[in-house]
């Protein structure tokens, strides 16, 4: 029997033949086909990874032994069914599988490692033991539904396709996307009163057999009644549940995850959920976006310079005006002391009590217009904004300088694009507000000293979560603050500890060498 058939037998009564042999891969040289059918299947199969979602279907034409192989997430089973597997069944011989075939496009091929690089592309391939030539049929699938960019993370340029809640459309999504035959799928199921499907996502050859362990061990074992989505699967498997910054990058985009896997990242789906998420994650990682790579390499390190830059004054803008209008007057230019002390006189509550109120109402309309419909919660949100806004002033209740210090925070978190980190921003910054309301600047320095120590200290899947800046690695740096061109791009991070780092070959511009 095929060892890759065992255990599987099971779970499709229908898909597994009971009668291989066992025999030597050894004997398949040159990578053609060879007259033994059951070391050509064998030879696909370690190929393609040994895959979960891996069909191999025993398919036979009287006295002929024939297979079936292809990827049940890349095609589309009506068109097996009614294309494939009810014609073949009336053949009498074998040798007329080619002739049966009418309504698909079809190839042939004696050499391996091409049929393996169609099957990755959304072929299925017919193996029979009287012919060494394998037939491939076009049976790639089309997604169930429309498929439209994901709301919280739209891009100018690129991809503009998003998951949706049919995990198998969403393996397919990344498959069409990577076309790598190395590309393994594994499912596990979770939950002990109701069952849900778990897909682990990575690249064989490249990512970490040690990553792919751990992330293994976590998920297996996790002993819950029901694990819906991955924000479920978060709490159980990341380091620090209490920590205020995500450990693992919850993303709704298929070219992200993809981007990540390239990388020798691990992805993490569940089958109802329309969001992956990308273990390890490291700091970093939540302020990068697609558009940083499909622009030119001058605005993609402008904005992302921008993103970080909107990090320090969503956390810090704040605490540091309450630190100088309370403590540290001195600071500021005369001109400007004099429009801060005007605009300060009438308001009876001190500088924290004005910012906490001002946050709290900002989160408030935050999420009533996350909650109401969307063309409400549009009018909400502008007439809210602007009516509170202008009858706090009037009231004397908050200053207009703490209604643009507080504006421009909250267009600084909406720059950030990952909202788990956007939210972790908001709420550090209430802690920051009182520090910096106690101690002034002194505060604000020992508050974020807290921070930093902090995200040292914090791993992802075993990888430091604030790499490349600890431990410090300056060769990394080509990708942080700003995006050096791509091409300069040759090493993977090293916190995915992938099993190989280079990434292109020593000279990826050779037609520029050649000019010069």
């Amino acid at each position: 029997m095929f060892n890759f058939l065992k255990g599987k037998t099971k779970q499709k009564k229908d898909t597994y033949s009971k009668s291989v042999k066992p025999y030597q891969i050894n004997s398949i040289k040159d990578k053609n086909t060879t007259p033994d059918i059951e070391a050509n299947a064998e030879f696909i199969q370690t190929e393609l990874g040994k895959s979960h979602d891996l069909i191999i279907k025993p398919l036979p034409i009287h006295d002929k032994k024939g297979y079936l192989i292809y990827f049940e997430t890349l095609i589309s089973k009506e068109t097996i069914e009614n294309h494939i597997l009810k014609p073949l069944k009336k053949l009498e011989k074998a040798s007329l599988v080619i002739n049966a075939i009418t309504t698909l496009t079809l190839k042939e091929s004696q050499n391996l490692k091409e049929v393996v690089k169609l099957i990755a592309n959304g072929y299925c391939a017919y193996i029979t033991s009287d012919n060494t030539t394998i037939l491939l049929m076009d049976v790639k699938r089309e997604n169930n539904r429309n498929v439209d960019e994901p709301d919280n993370e739209q891009v100018i340029r690129g991809s503009h396709i998003g998951f949706i809640e049919d995990l198998s459309s969403n393996i397919f999504m990344i498959r069409a996307q990577t076309q790598n035959p190395k590309l393994k799928v594994e499912y596990i199921e979770l939950g002990n009163a109701m069952k849900n499907k778990i897909a682990i996502i990575y690249i064989e050859n490249l990512t970490s057999s040690e990553l792919i362990k751990e992330v293994q061990k976590r998920i297996k074992s996790i002993k819950a009644d029901i694990i819906q989505t991955p924000g479920f699967l978060q709490e159980y498997i990341e380091e620090r549940t209490f920590s205020p910054f995500p450990q693992l990058l919850n993303t709704e985009r298929p070219d992200k995850v993809v981007a990540n896997l390239i990388d020798g990242r691990i992805g993490i789906l569940a089958d109802g959920s329309p969001t992956a998420l990308i273990a390890p994650s490291p700091f970093i990682s939540f302020f990068q976006s697609p558009d940083d790579y499909n622009s030119r390499v001058l605005n993609g390190s402008f904005y992302r310079l921008i993103r970080v830059v909107s990090f320090f004054i969503a956390i810090g803008l704040p605490s540091f005006y309450i630190a100088v209008v309370s403590f540290h007057y001195e600071i500021l230019p005369v001109e400007l002391l004099f429009t801060v002390k005007s605009s300060l006189e009438p308001i009876p509550i001190p500088p924290i009590l004005e910012a906490i109120f001002m946050a709290v109402t900002l989160e408030l309309i935050r999420e009533a217009t996350i909650r109401l419909p969307s063309p409400v919660a549009q009018t909400i949100g502008v007439v809210g904004g602007l009516v509170i806004g202008n009858a706090v002033v009037e009231a004397n209740l908050v200053s207009n300088m703490m209604i643009i210090v507080v504006a421009i925070t909250a267009l600084a978190t909406f720059i950030i694009p990952s909202t788990e980190m956007s939210t972790s921003i908001r709420l550090l910054g209430f802690p920051l507000m009182i520090s910096s309301a106690l101690f002034g600047l002194i505060g604000i320095v020992f508050g974020f000293s807290i921070i930093l120590i902090h995200l040292c200290k914090l791993n992802t899947f075993g990888a430091p979560y604030f790499s490349p800046f600890a431990p410090l690695r300056l060769s990394e740096f080509k990708d942080t603050f700003v995006r050096f061109p791509t091409w300069l791009l040759q090493k993977r991070p090293k916190d995915a500890n992938a099993k190989y780092r280079t990434l292109e070959s020593n000279n990826p511009r050779e037609w520029d060498e050649q000019n010069e």
